[in-house]
């Protein structure tokens, strides 16, 4: 009985320890060239990640950028402020990776499957590719922020 109790709570601290490493990409990071901010969260058990803010430099005639190179001609008129640009992002506790995501490039207008590893608590590496295949791909590097 005494061995079953030690195994019994060995493994609920193991479930707590996986769920704080999945909690580590949540947050507000700012892109690789720190022009833009985006907030991580989790949203019906999986990650997705929203842009909350744009430096004023990239705004047009006040207003912040449009979605212009995507394919669809009725998106192209929507902000990128409020845009999710990540979504579907589950945690592998074994590859300590977050995967099965996609990220989207407003630059663009495409759609990547996506990856991203955490390396410390303020740095995030995202990998985003082609044809299921990780080596056709771009890393890109987000840095943890404020809002």
């Amino acid at each position: 009985m005494k061995k079953l109790l030690t195994l019994l709570f060995l493994s609920l601290y193991s479930l707590t320890g996986v769920a704080q490493d999945a909690g580590k990409i949540s947050g507000i990071w700012w892109n690789e060239d720190k022009t833009t901010k985006i907030k991580v969260e989790l949203k019906d058990g999986k990650y997705i990640g929203t842009i909350v803010y744009m430096i004023p430099e990239k705004y047009v005639n006040g207003q912040p950028p449009k979605d212009d190179k995507n394919a669809d001609l009725q998106l192209q008129k929507r902000s990128l402020i409020g845009l999710q640009i990540l979504s579907g992002f589950e945690y592998d506790a074994k590859k300590k990776e977050w995967k099965n995501g996609t990220i989207y490039d407003p630059a663009s207008g495409k759609t990547y499957d996506c990856f991203a590893r955490m390396e410390g608590n303020d740095l995030m590496k995202l990998k985003g590719f082609v044809a299921g295949i990780r080596m056709l791909g771009r890393t890109s590097e987000w840095y943890r922020a404020e809002l």
